[in-house]
């Protein structure tokens, strides 16, 4: 199993990026799928998930509201929708498929990672 992230680039605050988390093979299909980031010198933390169904998607509160996720099951394709961003948003995006149906916020819980993509929002 292979994802594939891209999207990444640079933004300005208050600006918007889409990122893409294509995967290699139907595995994701049953599976919940996450978004993850790790900037420099910081633990990876989890900004959002969908389950799937699609019914559930978790994100935390520091991006709630400026960050959608959605997926394309005929594509096997995971979308992250950012807005507003923060120059705090900077740091490599990581997408992962979950061992579960669900989409939880800890990292240990996937098992198939992208390479990452990087994020850089200038202020």
């Amino acid at each position: 199993v292979q994802l594939q992230a891209s999207g990444g680039g640079t933004a300005p605050a208050g600006g918007s990026l889409v990122l893409s988390c294509a995967a290699s093979k139907r595995t994701s299909s049953n599976n919940g799928v996450g978004w993850f980031r790790q900037a420099p010198g910081k633990e990876r933390e989890f900004v959002a998930g969908i389950s799937w169904s699609g019914e559930s998607t978790p994100y935390p509160d520091s991006v709630k509201g400026r960050f959608t996720i959605s997926r394309d099951r005929a594509k096997n394709t995971v979308f992250l929708q950012m807005s507003g961003l923060k120059p705090e948003d900077t740091a490599v995006y990581y997408c992962a498929v979950s061992r579960t149906s669900y989409a939880p916020t800890g990292y240990p819980q996937y098992n198939y990672w992208g390479q990452g993509t990087l994020v850089t929002v200038s202020s």
